[in-house]
């Protein structure tokens, strides 16, 4: 295979479509990959080409950013490597002060994984959930200090509202902070509803997506099925979580795992292979998060961008998977759009006007032999 980058957002930061999730470094939550499988995990990906690493300070108690840290240095990769890691998660029960997204919190918090990672900087620092109480304003302003002091390159937002991603942006553009680059979200044929206002932010405010759970915790992996009996996954541990990103066993799933296997049986591929290069090819997409416990998984997930999904099967899990669009997106749609442009077929700009920029070919030899 070969793994093409991408700017993240309007930044000119390059990274790989298929990003390396790294919540799996490690046992401490019951679950996960040893260290020798978490290292062998990372030799493959880095082997395919892969440049951009997903961490973040709850993960596995630290361990996940300390063995990624480590496995970069071990391969001297620093300069090569885009590490993207997260803050919020409270780590020290009783003292509200360690966790959210206030000042104090954040300036503890990068300290505390850059000495985890064994790195100077952060190339890219995300808020890692929106805790309903620090004013924007303040986020914004701490992280911009983190860049120009440079702990940090670029930054991003994992899980908030989308008025809150728009309001964040906002004010970035107005007080010459540094801009929103990345957005970190839920996305897969399972979840779609960030397609409501995430991607067209996206797409228009400059800020790339990062999606996380492409495979729906796993139930896209093709491993569950309704009337199974065992443990067939992790997943299969959270069926009376109470814990909303994994809530996957429903009738509409059940239809969707359904429509996914004739499709990746007609495609030769794996169901995994499949629900990755849908999504990756979605608008606003920038990069999709992979997140294995063994090496024949993420080997097999590394080939998910292979090969192109013919238009009429990609109609029919975009059929199977759609949900009807909550109010007021349903009356963005062309039953009454069309009413609203009298009628006449409207455009923002027509086909071609904005032509992609893609570098490719052979570089120029600047030598005489």
């Amino acid at each position: 295979m070969s793994m093409n980058y991408y700017t993240l957002g309007n930044s000119g930061l390059r990274v790989s479509r298929l990003a390396l999730g790294t919540m799996t470094f490690g046992t401490e939550w019951g679950w996960g990959a040893d260290r020798e499988t978490a290292r062998a995990m990372f030799d493959a990906y880095v082997e395919a080409g892969g440049n951009f690493f997903d961490t973040a300070d709850l993960y596995t108690g630290g361990t996940a950013e300390t063995w990624l840290g480590e496995f970069v240095a071990e391969r001297g990769l620093r300069d090569k490597a885009v590490i993207a890691t997260k803050f919020t998660m409270n780590t020290e029960p009783g003292n509200p002060n360690a966790g959210g997204n206030g000042r104090k919190n954040i300036m503890r918090a990068v300290d505390a994984s850059l000495k985890r990672l064994g790195t100077d900087h952060i190339d890219l620092y995300l808020m890692h959930v929106w805790d309903r109480l620090t004013p924007a304003e303040e986020v914004l302003r701490t992280l911009d200090d983190l860049v120009r002091a440079g702990k940090v390159r670029h930054i991003g937002l994992s899980d908030v509202p989308a008025w809150y991603a728009g309001r964040a942006q906002a004010i970035a553009e107005l007080r010459g902070y540094e801009p929103v680059s990345a957005l970190q979200l839920e996305y897969s044929l399972a979840e779609r509803s960030i397609e409501h206002e995430f991607a067209p932010f996206a797409s228009r405010h400059g800020a790339g997506m990062m999606v996380w759970s492409p495979l729906a915790s796993g139930l896209l992996s093709g491993k569950y099925r309704p009337a199974q009996a065992g443990n067939a996954g992790r997943l299969d541990g959270f069926r009376n979580t109470t814990h909303p990103g994994f809530q996957k066993f429903s009738e509409r799933n059940w239809a969707i795992v359904t429509e996914l296997e004739k499709v990746a049986s007609e495609l030769d591929r794996s169901m995994a292979q499949v629900a990755l290069n849908w999504v990756a090819a979605q608008p606003g997409v920038a990069t999709v998060i992979l997140g294995a416990t063994k090496l024949a998984q993420l080997q097999d997930n590394l080939r998910a961008l292979d090969f192109s999904i013919p238009a009429e099967l990609r109609k029919r899990l975009d059929s199977v998977s759609l949900a009807p669009a909550p109010f007021p997106h349903s009356f963005f749609g062309p039953e009454i759009q069309v009413r609203v442009a009298g009628g006449v077929v409207t455009g923002d700009k027509p086909s071609g006007y904005s032509l992609p920029v893609l570098i490719e070919g052979e570089a120029v030899s600047i030598s005489s032999n």
